[in-house]
């Protein structure tokens, strides 16, 4: 079933919101229901299994290990 929430924010980015929605073809709520969700599965969060199998992963760990101290002792590039 369906959840009501409110939401409080500030007049400028309500207007993003709505320019977005309205590109987008949907309600404000609807935009950032999709948005919200989106975000959340692709760009913070990994399952349970996921962090499992990163942390279970003994030559990965090692590599990561490995950068860290290769950022430590300057040893790296940025590249663009």
């Amino acid at each position: 079933m369906a959840k009501t929430i409110t939401l409080r924010i500030e007049d400028k980015v309500y207007k993003v919101f709505k320019k977005a929605a309205n590109g987008e073809n949907r309600s404000i709520s609807n935009f950032i229901e999709n948005a919200a969700f989106s975000y959340l599965l692709t760009d913070q969060y990994v399952s349970d299994e996921e962090m499992n199998d990163i942390v279970s992963d003994k030559n990965l760990l090692k590599g990561l290990k490995s950068s860290l101290e290769d950022i430590k002792k300057g040893k790296y590039k940025i590249v663009g």
